[in-house]
């Protein structure tokens, strides 16, 4: 196929509450969604996933739309026979930028994987219709108030509660959900690099909270600090900023800087990247399960057909639509006994609604050949 044109539509979500992390406090969710458009009138959507602000990695959401503008897009214009697989080929020479490049290879699938009437879950070999998933709590002003979101979460029956952590807010906070939940349920941390190493006799006393997990306690370019928590911990520790790609992926597993990875597609360059890790990770025995950048409901179901390939063995934050928006800019995902359905229509299998897309639009811009 050749691309005719792409519009990049700015689009701005306000979240059903604050969501606090140790690298800030979001209230509403800017994203920039890719629709591309090929002279044989097929259409594909993308969605760009960075925030506004480089806090969670160097890409921000007005660099990404001018990468898009200036140096990705224009490569891929005079390709004649473009398909998905090609885009990572043609777009190396422009280094980093992973979000954006992520959100041209997904919009580039949803266009093409119609032409053959398959999914994006059968294109990258899922083998579940319908996923347990869990949810992301942010850092909260009070443990009482986490306590009365955490126990709404589990009555709405979520599978797994993550918890946001920072120096100040991680033992007590642990502690209180423990005593009040008890042992059984599913339960892991979310440093967002937070720490220091000179913190790790500290985050040794999350050791007796029976944590799944402990996720990104250092920051991204310190695996060694990774590993040495990691031989100092009975509790598995997991990497997310580090990893984008599954060479940064086999090297924290043959340096033992984690026993779990979190893949965001986003974060790694898009979908086929991530299938990559998910086998690298899957052939060594290392669990992996999908992250979510509080996406709009375009990138809440390419995530869904990825986490359901077989090595994602944990719940992933892909959480229902009511978790962040009161309305979303397409149909809303519902979750049913702690499960999400895969879409299974062709392409990411769900397209934004015309006026919940237009309510939601800051700005337009078309680009052409």
């Amino acid at each position: 196929m050749k691309l005719q044109q792409v519009e990049l539509r700015a689009v701005a979500l306000p979240l059903v509450s604050p969501f606090r992390t140790s690298l800030g406090t979001q209230e509403h969710r800017n994203s920039l969604l890719v629709k591309v458009t090929t002279v044989d009138g097929a259409v594909g959507w993308g969605e760009c996933v960075t925030d506004d602000d480089p806090t969670y990695s160097a890409e921000y959401l007005t660099g990404a739309r001018e990468v898009l503008r200036w140096f990705l897009l224009p490569r891929l214009f005079p390709v004649p026979e473009l398909t998905a697989a090609l885009v990572p080929e043609l777009l190396p020479p422009i280094r980093g930028n992973p979000m954006a490049k992520s959100a041209v290879e997904m919009a580039v699938l949803d266009a093409e994987l119609p032409t053959t009437g398959i999914s994006l879950a059968q294109y990258l070999g899922a083998t579940r219709t319908e996923l347990a998933v869990g949810v992301s709590v942010g850092i909260m002003d009070t443990v009482d108030e986490l306590i009365s979101a955490v126990d709404g979460y589990l009555s709405a029956g979520y599978a797994r509660v993550k918890l946001k952590i920072e120096p100040g807010w991680d033992v007590e906070p642990l502690r209180a959900v423990r005593e009040t939940f008890g042992p059984e349920i599913p339960l892991q941390v979310d440093a967002n690099t937070a720490y220091s190493p000179a913190d790790l006799p500290h985050l040794r006393r999350l050791d007796d909270y029976g944590l799944t997990l402990i996720e990104q306690p250092f920051a991204p370019d310190d695996l060694l600090s990774h590993t040495r928590l990691a031989a100092r911990m009975d509790t598995p520790i997991c990497l997310d900023e580090p990893i984008t790609s599954a060479r940064d992926a086999a090297t924290a597993i043959r340096q033992e800087a984690c026993s779990i990875v979190n893949i965001k597609p986003g974060r790694v360059g898009g979908y086929l990247e991530a299938r990559r890790i998910h086998d690298l990770c899957l052939a060594n025995g290392v669990p992996v399960w999908c992250g979510g950048m509080l996406e709009t409901g375009l990138g809440r179901a390419a995530n869904l057909a990825l986490a359901a390939l077989p090595g994602f063995t944990l719940p992933g934050d892909i959480s229902a639509t009511a978790r962040y928006y009161t309305r979303d800019i397409t149909a809303p995902f519902v979750l049913h006994d702690g499960h999400l359905t895969v879409p299974t229509g062709p392409g990411i299998g769900i397209v934004p609604d015309p006026d919940a897309r237009h309510a939601a639009t800051t700005s337009t811009e078309l680009l052409s050949a």
